[in-house]
């Protein structure tokens, strides 16, 4: 085991070093971590709904298109639904920019 060194007494105009009551707490500031947790809290309620969500939209439906009729998993319905929202969204937006900026 070696000895630590001394520390000599601040001389005027050095500032003291840290008192070692603070280093715990920041030790466990950095252990505890509670924005991690949060974080890991909601992604795990998020997966638990999504599954939960898959689980329950697993009936069958019919689609009635124009030309014929289709059948497939009510989940894959809604999921396709909100795929081609976002993707017409994203689409019309990116028009409305373009006009808006010819008129500029």
């Amino acid at each position: 085991m070696q000895d630590e060194p001394e520390q000599s007494p601040p001389q005027v105009g050095e500032e003291a070093p840290p008192a070692a009551a603070e280093e715990p707490e920041e030790g466990f500031r950095r252990r505890y971590q509670p924005r991690l947790y949060l974080r890991l809290l909601l992604i795990g309620l998020v997966a638990a709904y999504a599954i939960g969500f898959v689980l329950e939209n697993d009936k069958q439906v019919h689609v009635h298109f124009v030309l014929g009729t289709a059948r497939l998993s009510q989940i894959w319905l809604i999921l396709l639904s909100v795929g081609l929202g976002v993707v017409l969204g994203v689409l019309v937006s990116q028009l409305y920019r373009r006009r808006r900026r010819r008129r500029d």
